[in-house]
């Protein structure tokens, strides 16, 4: 007779989800961290119970915004190279549509994090309950029916039996490289209390192994005589290189094939900022040197890179006639992209068989010598927006690059800058000099405003033993700062630096630069951030000028407490430009003279735009 063990549905979960382990050349880890939660009446009875009844074997972290904590379990799981998370648990309605947000970045980033929201009654005893959303078309629908388009799988539990499938589907999806992203199982609050008979088996250890998928012999054929014809190639180093741990192979690659390396967002770090085959970051964020290279290209070998429109200028960057592309991604739905030849594989083992059917084949010596003299260049401008007095001649505040060159000096080589949205992550892919390949972290596949705090939490979870610089703006500081909180009271030390810039800059630039006179994006707060930072807990630090703003930076790594640097910068100083175009759309007719001047400039631009597949 099968062993059974009588839990509720709430504590067979968290049992499950204790027991879940992954495994990558032979290196064990649990799957789950712990679980985030914020309780209403639609978990707490459930899920709740069950986490205090199994809190040590499941640890729970409180948090204070349910889109944060979901961002705090995609930072986790990024700085894990997707090895581990966090499950995040809410109560019905509010708490539940919270998270959407946060779940649409970790699906656009491919970073897997589970969500157990509570839903609605499934009995149905007294409808409506309290946050029910009543849809006059089936009683089916409910509030987490929003989560179906930003979940890589979705179900909702209505049945005690229906838990085992649901749970071995969603660690199936968070544990493949190439699908994962958010799983949500919602969890009717009535069917959380319920108790069933389970099978013990189904809370026995279960190891899920990483595999690294090989290329195909003859695919690997296909994508090495494509190089072998390459008089002026180009890597693209996307995520994918540092998700597979495949930086060392990556550095050896491009030593022995003389290649160039740009690095995208995601990238960045995939080699050492002064590498002798680096070229820096690409596309409308780039170094001056890769978008070079790029524009000369005859083959692209793209590898862990989903070609986002950043990347490619628009798809204005690739501009040689005839260029080609080798695509090495574990997904064949990103290896197929720019009509390329797909080669399928997990990075680090692909680069090695790639390494091995390319033998001594070589770059010429005239190209190796070139990308050394464009990189040469664009360091040496990176040293001028470091430099103090750098940017407008009246200012008297620093540039954002100075503030950036600050904490690069300031940071140790293993620690880490956190940030998301506005104009410091553009900034910062072209200005970081990472020395690590954990120690950039940049969300900007969904660019999400209020992620930098929250992440930053997540990255440190992960990765006790280092310093974790938050770099956040005004702007998106105001969208999200209550996880100073959680990072206060958890005794979680971030070293978070405010920029007071008095808008979106980012927005501002981009709204000019339509020919919309940067309308919407300036504001003077009559308030004092940090001052509200310090209401949160957070020790607090006031910089006016560079100099005082490297002590105070000094004081805040030293210190074992969470502490927020408040310095203001000029919203205008130029940082170096990119010489990348994006495609953001301009009125084709208007009075304004400005709008119509930029329509102009953008029709010029749209003509170098290629229609690749």
């Amino acid at each position: 007779m099968t062993a059974t063990e009588r839990l509720t549905v709430g504590q067979a979960a968290v049992r499950f989800l204790a027991n879940q382990w992954t495994e990558r050349d032979g290196a064990r880890r649990r799957l789950f961290a712990g679980c985030f939660g914020i309780f209403g009446h639609g978990n707490v009875a459930g899920l709740g119970q069950a986490l205090l009844e199994y809190r040590e074997l499941l640890p729970f972290r409180a948090a204070r915004n349910e889109q944060a904590m979901v961002h705090a379990a995609a930072g986790y799981a990024r700085m894990s190279d997707r090895l581990a998370t966090f499950a995040c648990t809410t109560s019905i309605g509010p708490g539940a549509t919270n998270m959407v947000t946060g779940a649409a970045l970790a699906t656009v980033n491919r970073l897997p994090v589970l969500l157990l929201p509570g839903d609605a009654f499934a009995t149905r005893p007294a409808n409506p309950v309290l946050q029910e959303l009543e849809d006059a078309r089936s009683y089916d629908v409910s509030v987490n029916d929003c989560l179906r388009p930003v979940s890589k799988y979705w179900d909702r539990i209505n049945r005690p039996e229906q838990l085992p499938s649901a749970l071995l589907a969603a660690m199936r999806v968070l544990t493949d490289p190439a699908e994962t992203g958010a799983v949500t199982l919602a969890l009717p609050q009535d069917v959380q209390a319920e108790a069933y008979d389970w099978p013990a088996e189904l809370f026995g250890e279960r190891v899920w192994r990483i595999p690294r998928r090989v290329p195909e012999p003859e695919a690997l054929a296909d994508a090495a005589a494509v190089l072998r014809g390459a008089e002026r190639p180009l890597i693209v180093a996307g995520g994918g290189v540092i998700y597979s741990g495949a930086t060392a192979e990556l550095s050896a690659f491009a030593e022995a094939t003389g290649i160039p390396v740009a690095e995208t967002q995601a990238g960045k770090g995939a080699l050492p900022w002064d590498h002798a085959r680096s070229a820096g970051a690409i596309g409308a964020t780039g170094s001056t040197a890769a978008n070079a290279l790029a524009r000369e290209a005859d083959v692209i070998l793209g590898i862990g890179t989903r070609y986002s429109d950043f990347t490619t200028a628009s798809r204005t960057l690739f501009a040689r006639p005839g260029v080609r592309f080798v695509n090495l991604n574990v997904a064949a739905f990103d290896a197929v992209k720019q009509a390329g030849v797909p080669l399928v594989a997990d990075a680090r083992a692909g680069l090695t068989a790639l390494r091995a059917a390319l033998g001594a084949w070589t770059v010429v010596p005239f190209y190796r010598r070139e990308t050394a003299g464009l990189a040469a260049g664009w360091n040496a401008a990176v040293d001028r927006a470091y430099r103090p007095g750098h940017g407008r001649d009246h200012a008297s505040l620093p540039a954002q690059s100075e503030i950036i060159g600050i904490v690069n000096e300031v940071s140790g080589p293993r620690d880490v800058v956190v940030c998301a949205a506005g104009s410091m992550p553009g900034d910062l892919h072209k200005l970081w000099r990472t020395r690590d390949p954990k120690g950039y972290h940049v969300e900007y596949g969904y660019s999400c405003m209020g992620y930098e705090i929250a992440g930053g939490l997540g990255v440190k979870l992960a990765a006790p033993d280092r310093e974790v610089f938050v770099l956040v703006g005004d702007g998106s500081y105001l969208m999200m700062a209550q996880e100073l909180v959680t990072a206060v009271a958890d005794g979680i030390k971030l070293v978070v630096v405010l920029v007071q810039n008095h808008g979106f800059a980012s927005i501002g630039g981009l709204s000019e630069s339509v020919g919309a006179e940067r309308f919407g994006t300036r504001f003077r707060l009559p308030g004092d951030l940090a001052a509200s930072a310090a209401a949160m807990g957070a020790d607090v630090l006031r910089a006016a000028t560079a100099e005082k703003f490297r002590d105070a930076l000094v004081r805040a790594r030293d210190s074992s407490r969470t502490t927020v640097v408040h310095v203001e910068t000029d919203p205008l100083a130029p940082a170096p430009d990119s010489e990348a175009w994006w495609d953001v759309p301009v009125a084709e007719v208007s009075a304004l003279e400005s709008t119509r001047e930029a329509r102009a400039r953008y029709e010029e631009a749209k003509k170098t735009q290629r229609p690749l597949l």
